[in-house]
């Protein structure tokens, strides 16, 4: 199995920046592209970033694309989230997502990623 832990949500004012971690471990966690999704209130869950295995490969939803940098450490089990000109409409439980062992591109499907955490809270106040 495949655990993931986010970090580094919060309370942030808008136009302000916070940077989301996501730490992965497990056997079975072997060359495998990384995702973040979230939850706004009242939304169903959307698809924020994606990075390939190697992270030579980035895909952003359009709403955070310029604002949001999503990247990887060198050891490839580490993902993070920096994000930057926050807005209110930002305001979501952040979820940190893997792909399955081999599958090392990027995808913006939910249902690629089976993998999980149990999300990070992040709240932009206006």
């Amino acid at each position: 199995q495949v655990q993931l832990v986010e970090s580094g949500g919060g309370l942030v004012q808008a136009g302000g920046s916070l940077r989301l971690s996501c730490a992965a471990s497990g056997r079975t966690f072997s060359r495998s592209a990384m995702g973040w999704f979230r939850l706004p209130p009242g939304k169903e869950r959307e698809f924020v970033a994606a990075i390939s295995w190697s992270g030579g490969s980035t895909a952003y939803d359009d709403s955070v694309r310029g604002r949001f940098t999503i990247s990887r450490d060198a050891n490839k089990n580490t993902v993070y989230l920096q994000m930057n000109s926050l807005k209110p409409e930002d305001t979501a439980v952040y979820y940190c997502a893997v792909r399955n062992p081999g599958r090392v591109t990027t995808t913006t499907s939910r249902s690629e990623y089976p993998y999980w955490g149990q999300g990070t809270q992040v709240t932009v106040s206006s």
